[in-house]
């Protein structure tokens, strides 16, 4: 028993009518008896045994997507330049405007008209900013990592949306949140968040703006998602989508309530569901509503998987209480071209445009991800699909070469039954087994006739076994990677919360133009990577088509054949960060990113991937095995290197290198030497910080046109280098010991 106060345990809930009353329902589990059945007909098999259903196990939700948002800003005219699709478009809000964003203390900025927001948590943003008491509050999604279950937070910005300040989760319910709609009415701040999970339309207003709300009303009792609120012409619209309803499509409905007040009762649209779009189009929001020159802007999402893929933008042209009419305008965003590497690579699905009155400037948010939803489920289903070919593969094998034999006994297909009256159910048993049986001796047949097909004592034999080794060599690699190789997205490293770019360096000449479209194609895709320049040393110079790149390529032409271009001032260069690289060279993009990340915290240090020791009386040329055996380095060698273009092409360029330089031309080596010992002479601290690639390829090794092919002889000249470099600007810093990081990148 229970107290009146307490719930009971279960689920169910029966009602004992009262006397008088009809009489009360069977208990569960238990069907009425229809048609005067005589009792124990139940018993002796005459009628079916009811089966309590099974049990629905529960399904585990999938972790969320890691994005990564964007924040652009541009400086615009009142006037929008929006137009339909043969004319101008919305405005390019892909980050080429005019920036508010400062250079950072230990790099620079990630592009002039875009600020990246810190991600701590595992969440999918739909940011919404509206600006209060001189700053912008964006309002997003944040899900618990361990229960997936989306929460409202927040951030503000001080300086116009250079940083944010994370203020934690501001709204938090029992079910799932998400896409938090923040408007203002009557001098009071109101969020729509999506609370599908729940069956309903929620509005919250905030008592403490923007950490604490409490629930205003129930909007609708439908479970609408992805619905927005807007104030056109005197009438309050509200605009959602209906995925309950039976046909319903992920992207392709879109239902409208009208109103005189958000907080007054809401009428449905004449016409609703207004419709479904199957060509490629979407009605679905996709952000926040927006009014322009007298007209509605609708942001929707393109069809393409449950979360969308892209944004398209509708101009409303009839929104009436009986009619609803809407055209795609173009809508021009940089699409990007570094695949997974890119911060919305594989989607985006959420843009908020508004105009800041104060500033006269229009302000937007726009969401990414480097992978598609359900990235991590797709890839451990392709893995253990990889894994069950392979058994399956080992047993074949097994059988062919005699190892494995496996006879089913068919004795298991034997039909038997408790009950010398369940009829029915013998009968189902009895052609179960049959089928069973007949499947097994199948079975049976085929191992036998194949058991021991291949002699692997005979060379024919023994190729057949190796090949098919290699094959489960090749399928049990293919899952691992599915598994556990990770989405393939080489991400930035970030500091402080805060991301960066660099510009990459590369001479070369005609002779190794092959190895440049090789270079410029793979490293053009690094996340970090903003610009690459060609320094150009000599003959023909290769046209803009002629390399393939995801980012600027400019070639700088020199007119003279010199080690010493690698290191000119270039006033063109948009970054603090370069890194110098030889064109023969291959690498992950990760170990870029991880080497940019240790130069971003020491940015007065020449940070590289191939250490060198420089010891003795005189001074000698050491490689990294030598330096690894006497457990320190004190050079790395610019040709694959991180540094502060400004600080190091200054140095390299100044009066007291000018004997160095000449010694550079007259060896026609060594520039990298002298640049290590620029460093040395300017600081008593350690200059030099080296990173370890997972992995490198040199390919002058295959084309015989790099200027150290011949070891011993480029060994001899450097250590004359190191001799004459010592005389004028004295000895190099200490030796750095190896793993002297925490990370480990250094071991």
């Amino acid at each position: 028993t229970y107290p009146p106060t307490s719930p009971s345990p279960t689920a169910d809930v029966v009602v004992v009518p009262a006397a008088g009353d009809a009489a009360p329902a069977p208990p569960p589990g238990r069907l009425p008896l229809r048609g005067g059945h005589p009792p124990g007909a139940r018993r002796r098999g005459l009628l079916p045994r009811p089966r309590p259903p099974l049990p629905q196990p529960a399904r585990r939700p999938p972790l969320p997507p890691r994005p990564r948002w964007l924040l652009v800003r541009r400086r615009l005219p009142r006037r929008l330049p929006v137009r339909p699709q043969a004319h101008r478009t919305l405005g390019n809000l892909g980050g080429r405007g005019r920036g508010v964003a400062g250079r950072e203390p230990g790099g620079d900025v990630r592009g002039r008209g875009a600020v990246w927001i810190p991600q701590q948590l595992r969440r999918q943003p739909l940011p919404l900013p509206p600006a209060q008491g001189g700053g912008i509050y964006m309002f997003f999604e944040t899900k618990n990592p361990v229960t997936s279950q989306g929460d409202i937070a927040a951030a503000v910005s001080k300086d116009a949306g250079a940083t944010w300040q994370q203020l934690g989760v501001v709204l938090d319910e029992e079910w799932h949140l998400s896409y938090p709609y923040v408007f203002s009415y009557n001098s009071k701040v109101y969020m729509m968040p999506e609370s599908s999970k729940n069956g309903d339309l929620r509005l919250y207003r905030a008592l403490d703006f923007p950490l604490k709300w409490t629930l205003e009303k129930v909007l609708l009792e439908k479970p609408l998602v992805d619905s927005v609120i807007i104030n056109f012409r005197g009438s309050y619209w509200l605009i959602g989508s209906d995925l309950s309803s039976y046909g319903a499509k992920q992207n392709g409905e879109l239902s409208i309530w009208y109103s005189s007040s958000p907080l007054a009762p809401w009428n449905p649209h004449r016409h609703n569901t207004i419709g479904s779009m199957d060509n490629g189009s979407s009605f679905r929001n996709g952000g926040r509503p927006f009014v322009y020159d007298g007209d509605l802007y609708r942001i929707g999402k393109q069809s393409g998987g449950v979360s969308g893929h892209s944004i398209k933008v509708f101009r409303v042209e009839i929104l009436t209480a009986n009619e609803y009419k809407e055209i795609e305008v173009p809508f021009v965003f940089d699409k990007p071209r570094k695949g997974r590497n890119a911060w919305n690579g594989a989607r985006s699905h959420h843009l908020d445009v508004q105009w800041l009155p104060s500033s006269q400037l229009w302000i937007g948010v726009m969401d990414g991800d480097r992978v598609s939803s359900n990235d991590s489920v797709h890839r451990l289903t392709i893995g253990y699909m990889f894994y069950g070919v392979t058994l399956l593969l080992v047993l074949l094998l097994g059988g062919l070469i005699g190892a494995i034999r496996c006879t089913i006994p068919l004795r298991w297909c034997v039909p038997h039954t408790e009950k010398r009256d369940d009829f029915f159910h013998s009968k189902q048993q009895f052609f179960l087994k049959y089928k069973l049986s007949s499947l097994f001796s199948s079975l049976n047949k085929l191992g036998s006739l194949l058991g021991g097909r291949i002699n692997y004592r005979t060379w024919k034999g023994r190729v057949y076994v190796v090949l098919v080794i290699l094959v489960l060599i090749f399928l049990t690699c293919l899952g691992t990677h599915c598994i556990y190789g990770g989405n393939g997205a080489e991400e930035p490293y970030p500091i402080k919360g805060r991301y960066s770019q660099f510009t990459l360096l590369t001479m070369t000449y005609d002779a190794r133009l092959w190895n440049l479209k090789m270079f410029v194609e793979h490293y053009s895709k690094c996340a970090s990577v903003r610009e690459i320049v060609v320094i150009w040393n000599k003959g023909r110079p290769p046209v803009q088509n002629e390399l393939k790149s995801a980012v600027p390529v400019r070639v700088r032409v020199e007119d003279k054949n010199t080690l010493n271009n690698r290191f000119n001032m270039d006033e063109k260069i948009k970054t603090r960060a370069v890194m110098e690289l030889d064109d023969d060279i291959m690498m992950p993009c990760d170990d870029l990113e991880r080497g940019f990340k240790v130069w971003r915290e020491h940015p007065d240090r020449i940070v590289g991937y191939y250490p060198r020791l420089a010891e003795g009386t005189p001074l000698e040329y050491r490689n990294e095995r030598y330096a690894r055996q006497q457990g320190g380095y004190n050079m790395v060698l610019t040709g694959a290197a991180f540094m502060d273009h400004g600080l190091a092409f200054e140095r390299y360029w100044s009066k007291k290198a000018e004997v160095g330089r000449k010694m550079v031309d007259s060896f026609f080596n060594c520039e990298d030497v002298l640049l290590n010992f620029l460093f040395a002479n300017a600081s008593s601290m350690s200059t030099v910080e080296y990173v370890k690639p997972a992995w490198a390829i040199d390919m002058s090794k295959f084309s015989g046109v790099a200027i150290s092919r011949n070891t011993q002889a480029h060994y001899h000249v450097r250590s004359k280098c190191l001799a004459k470099f010592s005389e004028v600007y004295g000895n190099l810093t200490a030796k750095r010991l190896f793993s002297s990081r925490g990370d480990g990148w250094d071991v």
